[in-house]
């Protein structure tokens, strides 16, 4: 696919039967050459393929602020704050991570915020000597999240049996949510186990992601979400391109098909399953 290719918008896709919540996209962050496109249209593109509520996350203390400024004028929109923990040893090694910690916790007090996340444990980008950090940060966005009485959701990359430990250490809160689940089978019981919800994003629909699609095939439709990661994580047959809320029906549909069941049928539960999650948007 040519760069000139890669840097167009995707056409939008077949409406969904009915309506379902992208759990986890950034709406304020562009990728590569992809044109700037003003949060109002990203709504109103979303709602025409049955994408009708979202929930924006701001995981650095930009976007936090930015993610907070946006909700009472946009109905379709909720929101989370944390600090990512590819952020965490950078706040450390400056010496301002309590400070940015407060301001996060002060910023989830919004009533619009019903999420604590994305935090969680990296440790394909962080080395080491970064490890305690992120995992004392977690530990403490797991306690905001309790105190809030919201939602978590977990960033998990390269971290799975960590993430596992320190929920059950820590006691999860009731709803957690493995943000863009990317274990196997048995973790993926386990969570299920344990109460979790996962969310899946376009990684689902890769040709690769068989061990990702058995996971989805041996979870609950009651334990199910949907995200785009957007702009990243661009479902097939458009990967490689900025990724939308508008994209989702290419994953939900996919996802249906993983589990041998109807698009109205999944589209319902993981509407429900939202709600559920996050509460009531009106």
């Amino acid at each position: 696919m040519t760069d000139q290719r890669l840097a167009e918008r995707p056409e939008l896709p077949d409406r969904l039967p009915l309506p379902v919540v992208d759990n986890h996209c950034h709406l304020d962050i562009q990728r590569d050459d992809s044109p700037a496109v003003a949060v109002e249209q990203i709504i109103a593109e979303a709602a025409s393929v049955g994408v009708d509520r979202l929930v924006q996350i701001g995981c650095d203390i930009g976007s936090a602020r930015w993610t907070v400024s946006l909700l009472d004028d946009h109905p379709a929109l909720l929101g989370g704050v944390a600090i990512h923990p590819n952020e965490v040893p950078r706040h450390e090694a400056a010496g301002d991570l309590d400070e940015v910690f407060d301001e996060i916790a002060s910023l989830a007090r919004h009533p619009k915020i019903r999420v604590i996340g994305e935090t969680g444990l990296d440790y394909f980008r962080t080395g080491p000597e970064g490890v305690a950090v992120q995992q004392e940060s977690f530990r403490r966005h797991i306690a905001l999240a309790k105190e809030l009485g919201v939602a978590l959701q977990i960033h998990d990359r390269d971290a799975h049996d960590d993430v596992l430990r320190i929920l059950a250490e820590e006691g999860a809160p009731e709803k957690t949510v493995l943000h863009c689940y990317s274990g196997d089978m048995e973790m993926a019981r386990e969570c299920v186990r344990r109460g979790y919800f996962l969310s899946f994003a376009g990684t689902v629909t890769f040709r690769s992601a068989k061990d990702l699609r058995n996971a989805l095939a041996v979870t609950p439709m009651e334990h199910l979400l949907v995200e785009t990661d957007a702009p990243y994580l661009t479902p097939t047959p458009h990967r490689g391109r900025a990724n939308a809320p508008y994209l989702i029906p290419h994953t939900v549909r996919a996802m249906a098909a993983t589990l041998n069941t109807s698009v109205p049928q999944l589209c319902q539960a993981l509407s429900d399953n939202s709600e559920r999650v996050y509460g009531p948007w009106s």
